[in-house]
This record gives structure tokens, C-alpha cells and sequence, in this order.
């Protein structure tokens, strides 16, 4: 329950309605007397710290060539070259499920912050307005009360009792008994009017105390967030780092296995060459796929979007702001609040903190502007998700993206317009689109007006 507020201390720390000398100014008692004497007044308007992750690092001395060749000729080292071999493809494996793992948790926890941090501070935005508009009431309320007092004053003046008194005939003294009477509902008016200012004021205080505490906890649970951040960045750093050396390595340890266990004439050349050719042919269909995939985001923004919803245009084309559109999709959902929709395993937010653009599975997602990728990887609900900071407090953020479909990394910079991801539909996603965040200060903004402003319809 709050605590009652103090007139004098509610002026001085909040300075929305009337303090208390100036209602005593402006009604010190209910004489009719006090009330001619008015005239009119000016108003003054109205972290729980999260442990960033750190990677047990997979440091093994791997087998050469050399070793396998040399095991071959021994029985007994032969046998424990595979032993060793064969627990090296254990730990790989192991080392990228526990790493995974890892990854998840910690990804999951950094979207729970985040909306935890998105929620506070959105109610402390809705308290502050609301702080703001119950003391814009009691300004217009004390400068109405300001303006009656002012017509008593007018209307009435000092000469009114020696007016009464000299009053010569009943005509006269009617006329003046009408105009004292008129003067009381303007006294009994000018009552309600400052108590409505009062009780604005004070609800005006209320309001602005919650909305501080509000902004505490906002700021506080934004530190957790950014810690959250860092450590899932760490974990997913960690996670990929292991399945690198597994992607690595593993070929060489099977084909160098497969050589020691192998009876035949096949030389342990024969096997390494083998090797080396897979690795080529997977490099080269990893180059193929991503210039296909670069070739068909680049047709989807050339058509500038898919049909549905509104405000559809060419993704990564940049205005003379710097600023440009992210993707060449229509906005299937708007920012605010929303009715919750609910799938097989998850539901919707009630309020969404960004805009969805859909321009179709693989369509190119595009750097808003330029700046300095500061998350890359999977984030809970958002799925795979691109956060990028542009300086100055402001940054974008880029969800549901396409598993293998983040085309940046960690720390990298990217200018306006660049291609830095492909459209999908991971995390709680009802279909393929990009879910397009904007930041001030951290805090989730409407993207509409935010990129209206710097010519960008979305």
C-alpha cells in the first residue's frame, strides 16, 4: 500500500499542482471577503549478476599421420592408437552435445531476461505517462481555479460592502444580492476546482513514485540482460568452437582409424588423400549453398516483398539517412499490444516489441544501418537472432532467422543495407518472417515511427 503523501514534500520532488502556500493564496478561508481579494496565480507545470560462461576448451593432442604409420607396424601400439583414437571421436562428440547444451540453457536465459527487461520497462514508460497526465489535469485545473479567482476579483472588488452599504433602493440591493450570490457559486466552484487539482497532484506524486521505482527495477533487470547476453554469447562461441574442431578433426580420426584397422594393401596415403578430397568437396558445396542463398535473398528484395499485410518495400536499399529497410517484407504484425495466439508447444507475447516483416523462407534480412554486431546466435523465443549496436544508444534486432541463415559474426562490422541474415521460422514463430526490433538506450521502441523518422517505411 503506498504511504500518504506530504502536500509540502509532494510540490517540492514532483512541482505538478498548487503547493501549500499557494493554496493558501489561493483559498486561506471561506470568507467572501478572501475571495474578492483574489487574484490570479500562475502554475508551475506540472541485479541478480549472472556468471559469464566460460568454455572448457576440447585441447587434445591429435594423432598425425605419421603416428598411425608408425602404430601399423606394432600389434600392441596398433591396438592403442585405435583405443586412443576411438575415445578422441568420443570426447568430440561428447564435448559438442555438452557445449550445445550449454549454448541452449544459456540462450534461453538470455531471452527470459530480455523480456523480463522489455516488460519493465515498458510499465515504467506507462506509469511515467500516466504520472504526466494526471499532472497536466491538475495544471489545467489550478489555472482554472486561477481564472475564476480572477473573475471574483474582477466582479467583485473592495468597494463591495461600501456598494451594499450605501445601496439607496430595493432595485439596487437586488442587483447586488445577485451579484453576491453569483460570487458564491463562483466560491463553491473554485472549491471543487482546486480540489480536483489536489487530488490530480496527488495522484500525479503516486504515479511518479511507482513509475521510479518502476525504472529502477527496469535498469537493474537491464543489467541482467546485458549479462545474459554475454555469457549465452560465450556459451554459443564455446558450443561452435567444438563443433569446428569436431567437423575438423572427425574425418581425419575416422579415415585414420579405419587405416589402422584396415588389413589390406591400402596405403595410409591412399586414406589421407581421401580426406582431403572430402574436405574440398564439402568446402565447395558450403560455397555453392551460401551464394545461392546470398542469390535468392537478393531476387526477394529485387521483387520487394511478398503479398499481405502492409507497408511492403525493397530490403537493404538505403535512404539518405543511412538508415534502410531490413527486409523487402510485408509487416504481418505491428508493434504494441496483442491477443495471444497459441501453437503446439508455445504462445505469443500479449505485447509485441517489434514488427514482423514476411518476405519468404531464405529472403534476405538486411543491416538497418551500420554498426557493430554485438550478438549472434540462437536467443530462446526469438529463435537465431542478430543484435547490432549503431552507437549513440541505438540498436536493431533481427529474430526468427533460418537455422544457418546468420551471415555475421560476433564483434563484426557491418554497414547499412548489408545482407547479414536469411529469413525463417525458428523460435515461436508461426511462420517464416523477420522479427525487427529498434532500441533506445536498450529499451524496445515502435520500429514504425523510429525508422519513419529516418525515411524508412516498414
Amino acid at each position: 500500500m503506498e504511504s500518504p503523501v506530504d502536500p509540502e514534500q509532494s510540490y517540492d520532488e514532483c512541482g505538478c499542482a498548487p503547493s501549500a502556500q499557494e493554496r493558501r493564496a489561493l483559498w486561506p478561508t471561506l470568507s467572501r471577503r478572501g475571495a474578492l481579494g483574489l487574484g490570479a496565480f500562475g502554475l508551475v507545470a506540472l541485479g541478480a549478476v549472472a556468471t559469464p560462461f566460460v568454455s572448457n576448451a576440447w585441447a587434445v593432442d591429435y594423432p598425425s599421420w605419421d603416428d598411425v604409420q608408425k602404430a601399423k607396424k606394432s600389434e600392441s601400439a596398433k591396438a592403442a592408437e585405435v583405443s586412443r583414437i576411438e575415445g578422441l571421436i568420443s570426447g568430440l562428440q561428447s564435448e559438442v552435445a555438452r557445449t550445445q547444451a550449454l549454448a541452449e540453457q544459456a540462450a534461453d536465459e538470455f531471452y527470459d531476461a530480455q523480456q523480463a527487461y522489455f516488460d519493465a520497462a515498458q510499465r515504467a514508460e506507462t506509469l511515467q505517462e500516466q504520472a504526466d497526465e494526471q499532472a497536466q489535469k491538475a495544471v489545467d485545473a489550478a489555472n482554472k481555479a486561477g481564472q475564476v479567482a480572477s473573475q471574483l476579483y474582477r466582479s467583485g472588488g473592495d468597494d463591495a460592502s461600501l456598494e451594499l452599504f450605501f445601496a439607496g433602493s430595493a432595485a439596487s440591493a437586488d442587483d447586488l444580492l445577485a451579484r453576491l450570490g453569483t460570487m458564491d457559486k463562483l466560491i463553491s466552484r473554485n472549491q471543487s476546482v482546486y480540489a480536483e487539482a489536489v487530488t490530480a497532484r496527488d495522484s500525479a506524486q503516486s504515479l511518479s513514485d511507482q513509475a521510479k521505482v518502476a525504472r529502477d527495477e527496469r535498469d537493474r533487470l537491464q543489467q541482467v540482460a546485458e549479462q545474459k547476453m554475454v555469457a549465452s554469447q560465450q556459451a554459443a562461441d564455446a558450443a561452435q568452437a567444438a563443433l569446428d574442431a569436431q567437423q575438423a578433426n572427425l574425418a581425419t580420426l575416422e579415415a585414420q582409424l579405419a587405416a589402422l584397422k584396415d588389413s589390406t594393401a591400402k596405403t595410409i596415403s591412399e586414406y589421407k588423400e581421401g580426406v582431403e578430397a572430402r574436405r574440398k568437396a564439402k568446402a565447395e558445396a558450403e560455397r555453392k549453398a551460401k551464394e545461392e542463398a546470398e542469390r535468392k535473398a537478393r531476387e526477394a528484395a529485387e521483387k520487394g516483398g511478398s503479398s499481405g499485410g502492409s507497408s511492403g518495400g525493397k530490403g537493404g536499399s538505403t535512404t539518405s539517412s543511412g538508415w534502410a529497410r531490413p527486409s523487402s517484407g510485408w509487416r504481418t504484425s505491428g508493434y504494441g499490444p496483442r491477443t495471444v495466439q497459441c501453437g503446439n508447444s508455445y504462445c505469443s507475447s500479449g505485447f509485441h516489441y517489434g514488427v514482423d516483416l514476411a518476405a519468404g523462407c531464405g529472403a534476405g534480412i538486411y543491416a538497418a544501418h551500420s554498426g557493430t554486431v554485438v550478438y549472434a546466435g540462437y536467443n530462446g523465443g526469438y529463435g537465431n537472432y542478430i543484435k547490432i549496436d549503431h552507437g549513440n544508444g541505438i540498436g536493431t534486432g533481427y529474430g526468427h532467422i533460418r537455422n544457418g541463415g546468420i551471415y555475421v559474426r560476433y564483434g563484426q562490422t557491418v554497414k547499412a543495407g548489408q545482407l547479414i541474415a536469411a529469413e525463417g521460422n525458428t523460435g515461436n514463430s508461426f511462420g517464416c518472417h523477420c522479427h525487427f526490433e529498434t532500441y533506445v538506450n536498450g529499451s524496445p521502441v515502435n520500429p514504425i515511427t523510429f525508422m519513419a523518422k529516418r525515411g524508412i517505411s516498414v
